[in-house]
């Protein structure tokens, strides 16, 4: 074989496995995206990734039920437009109240129930996600005020 042949084929065999690897990191990355969406998106949209996603908005006030004695609570996620249930069997986050910003991440369940693996809680009094932020304005509320809703 020539040289030249030799090095075409080296050539050639590395671009080949840099393809393969670029396209496992690609397929990981895309398996592990979790997508975050508002609630009135999830009431507007007939079929919802059979995956887990996000949702952000405001606790609705009046809308947490604890169950009993267990660490099971209902609550309701709103952007001020459309709410969502959504159920949640764990320790909640210090900051979650009514009122205050949350994002939920999980599955849509039967019934339409959110069931939630996380919560996790406005981290300070300035952070909303830019999505629930822009659902707040259009529903003609004001985001910087959401403590007061």
């Amino acid at each position: 074989m020539k040289q030249r042949h030799k090095r075409l084929t080296l050539v050639l065999g590395i671009l080949a496995g840099a393809s393969v690897a670029t396209a496992l990191v690609l397929n990981a990355f895309s398996e592990n995206l979790t997508f975050f969406i508002t609630p009135s998106e999830v009431q507007a949209k007939s079929e919802l990734p059979d995956r887990h996603f996000r949702i952000g908005g405001i606790v609705k006030e009046g809308s947490i039920e604890r169950q009993g004695e267990s660490t099971q609570v209902v609550f309701k996620v709103t952007d001020l437009e459309a709410d969502v249930p959504v159920r949640f069997d764990g320790v909640l986050p210090d900051l979650f109240q009514e009122g205050e910003g949350v994002v939920v991440e999980g599955h849509l369940g039967p019934g339409g129930v959110f069931e939630a693996d996380n919560v996790m809680a406005r981290h300070d009094a300035d952070y909303m996600p830019e999505e629930a932020a822009e659902a707040i304005e259009r529903a003609g509320g004001d985001p910087s005020q959401v403590g007061s809703y």
